[in-house]
């Protein structure tokens, strides 16, 4: 049966570049979230010719989502003839800007040397795809399936997930009876199971100051100073505490295996854009938006006080320094235990497609994973696709044809065993 159904995907393989091909060419760039509504219809239209019901879901009153810019999701759901268990594809729809320094056009998909180059390739319409065209060979081969089959495209993964994954986890569309397991076609490598990712922890940090002329700064207070001091204190004393912390979380790269800090952006004086000649002023607000990576060792009360003791220091040492602390978004790190079903249905699958064992991971950054855990309440959840994670957000991105195509033969191969109870 797997042989047939091998050969059936196979034969898919130019549907499969050519739905991938078709999911890049809708510019579904985030921020501001362009071409939503387009991606989800494209995706939507296509399942219902397969007896997929399908539900377009806009998260309304969500962080971006306007009339110009609907958050517009897409549920697919396909019953069986029995009742059991609902296995769920979960793939996000948005890609972030395209930037410089690519040699083709990032939205024209193109295929070259075995590849499909573009913006979302590898992150994740490739993946989204690939699963696509798993759960149709499946249906095609008409197995008789117990259970349930969902597939959704969801949106704003890429700014925190909240008007897609997180709107429609409120709503229990990834918590039990309704789901019992999940897939989220990351690019994590095809040979690779992603148990989680790290914690995250966003703040922004203002410094004030006193406005004054330029030519006087001493009658005024700068504040791009104070910020100096405190990025002095950081790299002397953060920096280097934050290097000693490692975790037993199979964190990948290797240097993602300890704490992080980083700089995400910094800001203080004449507006940014302005390309006329500057105003001679001593700026009074200097701005500073952090990006803290914690482990699942760490308590995130300590992650914040380590950065607070820091500005609380400064404050009672360096005159007239002050500051403003401010949270943006902070997450909890998480990973599925190795023995749950769809990490054990998957890393089988890995091996029988490719004939190697598959490597347990956690992700250095987060995805819609924690909303599934944290709202859902949804346990069996884990990330598996095709990509290579460094290409990511990289100018001249791209996925490789032969890891979707394998990509979709495990998925295939574990929706099988988790629809049916029994390994095929």
């Amino acid at each position: 049966m797997l042989e047939a159904l091998y050969d059936r995907i196979d034969d898919k393989r130019d549907e499969l570049v050519e739905l991938t091909r078709s999911l890049v060419r809708i510019p579904t760039i985030n921020p501001p979230g362009d071409a939503y509504v387009d991606c989800a219809e494209l995706i939507g239209r296509r399942l219902a010719r397969r007896g997929f019901d399908i539900q377009y879901l806009r998260g309304e009153g969500t962080p971006g989502d306007s009339e110009r810019y609907p958050r517009t999701n897409v549920v697919a759901r396909r019953d069986g003839r029995a009742p059991g268990a609902c296995v769920h594809f979960n793939g996000h729809i948005d890609v972030v800007e395209p930037g410089l320094g690519w040699s083709v056009d990032p939205f024209a998909a193109v295929v070259r040397d075995g590849r499909v180059y573009g913006r979302g390739t590898c992150d994740m319409k490739g993946g989204l795809a690939a699963a696509i065209i798993a759960v149709e060979a499946l249906i095609e081969s008409e197995v008789d399936l117990p259970g349930s089959i969902e597939i959704s495209g969801t949106v704003d993964e890429e700014t925190g997930g909240y008007g897609g994954v997180a709107y429609l986890a409120h709503q229990g569309f990834f918590s039990k009876p309704r789901v019992d397991h999940v897939i989220i076609p990351e690019p994590l490598n095809v040979d690779r199971v992603c148990l989680g990712h790290r914690g995250v922890w966003w703040a922004e940090i203002e410094t004030g100051g006193h406005i004054a002329h330029g030519s006087m700064p001493f009658l005024g207070d700068c504040a791009v100073r104070h910020m100096g001091a405190f990025l002095a204190r950081l790299e002397s004393e953060l920096y280097p505490a934050l290097a000693q912390k490692r975790t037993r979380m199979p964190v990948v790269p290797e240097g993602a295996r300890q704490s992080t800090l980083n700089i995400n952006s910094l800001h203080g004086g004449l507006a940014e854009g302005y390309d006329g000649l500057p105003s001679p002023l001593v700026p009074d607000s200097c701005r500073m938006v952090i990006d803290r990576r914690f482990l699942i060792e760490e308590d995130l009360p300590q992650v914040k006080a380590e950065v607070v003791s820091i500005l609380e220091a400064l404050r009672h040492e360096r005159a007239n320094f002050s500051y403003e602390l401010r949270d943006i978004m902070e997450v909890q790190p998480l990973m599925t235990e190795a023995d749950r079903p769809v990490v054990t249905a998957v890393s089988a699958a890995v091996e029988r497609v490719l004939g190697r064992r598959a490597e347990h991971i956690v992700s250095p950054g987060t995805y819609d994973q924690k909303h599934i855990t944290r709202i859902g309440h949804l346990k069996d959840c884990i990330a598996y696709g095709p990509g290579i994670l460094d290409l990511a957000h990289q100018p001249d991105e791209y996925v490789d044809i032969d890891d979707m195509v394998a990509s979709a033969k495990v998925m295939a191969t574990a929706a099988l065993e988790l629809l049916t109870g029994r390994a095929p």
